[in-house]
């Protein structure tokens, strides 16, 4: 088979593929417009001196067995034998911006397929396949997607976090060795979401080469980024696989989770921007095409505590604060009056509600809103008619104490009975009422998930897409939410099942400042659900004013968590106000391009959201903590057209700045702030605007608007 030099494009990207004699990316990075196949002569490497003869490229499988020292892309082994294939390419096809390797090892009799899709956006999709060729049970251990970066690529960016405290960035240098990311709780979750950053050091939000990538993917999970000795970098990216998961049999194949990737030249911004793109062109799939209702959720209002004309006093204050979907939280179900009963239980309580929720969804309807309701099929409580009559239904080993969390065991859904089960009583909830969306949550990690005695995790996860793709199908009307403890199942994979996150389950503004800002790199606004919570924070004991409050929920999907009728009407009066405001600007929010501005001062945070055509943008200044600097210095406003006009004004303001005060010396604030200039985008880009002083824990909303 002849030397192939495959090159695909979209957007900004160029991707080089060598697709023969075995499968290897030689460039990926800025779009090249005058690229020939002879070019690649200048990438031919040396052989190191002291090591073997021939060169060990770092291929699509980094086969062990051609003299690749690092981790394989792929472990495996038939009952000890075929553990160190050599993969050569068999068969190249080559469409568009699809392109699809076939290799195999006739002697280990497997078959390695990759799959290479650059799309418009210039977001990478990867991902492997593994065949078994030949008789006798083929054991699977690893299966990874491999990239390989250039050497410039050493610093990586990745995320931590933990229940109410999720997408909590860090970097590392990526010296000798590598950095390993694992997660095994079962689900994608809160500690350590699935994607890494790995760019030129000092890469920052405007500046810098960087390539990002995240894997699809709600279970376990490992990201490694790797530096071999010889200086080559790479990055692996799988799902975990517990022992005997995956067991190939002749003509069976396994594949890996999609890898999503983009390269930028110019920072985190474009890479985010690339990201955003891509999902809301070939990922989200909504219903119907409407502005994104803002929620109120009773949760954080009412508790376990349903009595229906309670909540529809709530639902009437709901609607005159500019409500658009109502939804009922936990508690609605039999037996349901504290978090340690009745799940699984999933038939309406009728000592709460004894004229079922007809009543309260035609109050819902009749005010003007969309009702919605919470789940939580995933799991059981041991005090629970479900758990009394099937005590097998259980997701665990057999043998074995399983250790309950939150209460709760999680439910078999490789069981067919627990399947049916659910489907059935899902469709009765859906099918029977009146209900525009769900809030589905998952609220534990995952112990020893056994399925007849052996490991089951990949094959939850797979039933878990399936429950959601039967009842999306069923009901093609109903948007659902993806909600894990908060953010613990957060992931494109899910969003291809769910049209919204619950981003955490702490509403303090202050911490939602960090953690939106993580999750903003893979995620557009629109499908981040951001709430304005109680003045007193549940989740904290920490109070905000209603305007650090309200702005910090405005670059989302925004919702209210509160019980509006026992509120007072200065706190409703700012509910309704950035209600408002947000339904005013969701049409720029939700379908603008993000910027986050680079700040010399880390107790700020500046983000943005700049109109695809450039006449508009807002940006959200935040003073997090004590200013660094008595100075604030200058927000230089990127995205906009140097040679257009805008108007720049306050669209909100803290207190401080309307002429109140705390307590000390007035500020002379800039004059510019009740101005209204206009000034060219080239100047606003680069010269900028001088900020204000601002009290810690306090935003300042500006507007920029083309003058035509």
């Amino acid at each position: 088979m002849e030397n192939q030099i495959i090159h695909l494009t979209g957007g900004q990207t160029s991707l080089i593929v060598r697709c023969t004699p075995y499968a290897e990316i030689l460039y990926w990075g800025n779009r090249l417009s005058q690229f020939s196949a002879d070019d690649i002569i200048s990438l031919s490497r040396a052989v190191p001196n002291g090591r073997i003869d021939v060169e060990a490229p770092v291929n699509f499988s980094a086969d062990s067995g051609r003299g690749s020292f690092g981790t394989p892309g792929m472990e495996g082994h038939r009952d000890g034998l075929d553990w160190s294939p050599v993969f050569n390419t068999t068969q190249v096809k080559h469409d568009g911006n699809q392109l699809t390797i076939t290799t195999e090892d006739a002697i280990a009799g497997l078959q390695f397929r990759s799959e290479l899709r650059l799309d418009d956006s210039g977001v990478l999709l990867a991902r492997n396949a593994l065949t078994s060729l030949k008789p006798g049970t083929y054991q699977v251990t690893r299966l990874a997607v491999t990239l390989p970066l250039p050497e410039r690529a050493a610093e990586v960016m990745a995320f931590h976090g933990r229940w109410i405290k999720e997408f909590q960035p860090h970097r590392t240098l990526l010296g000798h060795g590598g950095i390993i990311q694992e997660n095994r709780r079962g689900k994608t979750s809160s500690e350590y979401f699935p994607a890494m950053m790995i760019g030129h050091p000092g890469f920052s939000e405007e500046q810098g080469e960087v390539w990002g990538m995240h894997l699809g993917w709600s279970g376990n999970h490992r990201l490694r980024a790797d530096i071999k000795t010889d200086g080559r970098r790479l990055v692996q990216a799988e799902a975990l696989y517990f022992p005997g998961e995956q067991r190939l049999e002749q003509g069976e194949t396994l594949e890996t989770p999609w890898l999503y990737a983009s390269y930028s030249a110019s920072g985190l911004n474009r890479m985010s921007q690339q990201f955003h793109r891509f999902v809301r062109e070939q990922i989200l799939r909504f219903p119907t095409e409407k502005p994104r209702p803002v929620h109120l959720n009773t949760w954080e209002g009412i508790y376990f505590d349903h009595d229906p004309d309670y909540i529809m006093q709530m639902a009437t204050e709901s609607a005159a604060l500019g409500v658009e979907r109502f939804i009922i939280d936990d508690g609605w179900f039999k037996g349901r009056d504290h978090d340690r009963a009745a799940l699984g239980d999933w038939y309406l309580d009728e000592k709460k509600y004894p004229n079922g929720l007809k009543p309260v969804i035609d109050h819902v309807k009749n005010l003007g809103m969309e009702f919605g309701i919470w789940v939580e099929p995933e799991m059981i409580n041991p005090d629970s008619d479900l758990y009394r009559a099937h005590p097998d239904w259980l997701l665990a080993l057999p043998g074995y104490q399983q250790p309950s969390g939150r209460h709760q065991f999680v439910l078999d859904l490789n069981n067919p009975q627990v399947f049916d089960y659910l489907v059935e009583r899902m469709s009765w909830l859906l099918g029977e009422h009146d209900v525009d969306y769900v809030k589905w949550d998952m609220n534990r990690e995952i112990v020893q998930p056994g399925h007849e005695g052996r490991a089951a995790l990949t094959a939850q996860t797979q039933q878990f897409y399936r429950l959601l793709d039967v009842l999306g199908e069923r009901f093609p009307h109903i948007e659902f939410e993806s909600c894990a403890s908060g953010g613990g199942r957060i992931d494109f994979e899910v969003l291809k099942r769910s049209h919204r996150f619950w981003t955490s389950d702490n509403n303090d503004a202050l911490e939602r400042q960090k953690i939106q800002r993580g999750m903003s790199y893979f995620f557009p606004p629109e499908v981040m659900g951001s709430h304005i919570g109680n003045k007193r924070c549940h989740a904290t004991s920490r109070q905000h004013s209603i305007e650090f409050r309200g702005l910090t929920a405005l670059f989302g999907h925004m919702g209210i968590e509160l019980d509006p009728v026992k509120e007072g009407e200065a706190e409703r009066a700012g509910f309704a106000k950035y209600s408002r405001l947000h339904q005013q600007l969701r049409p720029l929010l939700h379908s603008g391009e993000v910027y986050r501005v680079d700040t010399h001062d880390e107790t700020v945070l500046i983000n943005g959201v700049v109109s695809v055509n450039k006449d508009h943008a807002v940006f959200l200044v935040s003073q997090l903590a004590m200013p660094t600097w008595s100075l604030p210095g200058t927000l230089r406003v990127p995205g906009l057209k140097a040679d257009a006009r805008y108007r720049v004004t306050v669209l909100d303001e803290p207190a401080l700045l309307k002429g109140g005060g705390s307590g000390h010396t007035m500020r002379v604030q800039p004059a510019w702030l009740h101005e209204s200039p206009v000034l060219s985008g080239e100047w606003l880009a680069n010269a900028g605007v001088a900020l204000p002083v601002l009290d810690p824990e306090s935003a300042l909303l500006l507007g920029f608007e083309q003058i035509r």
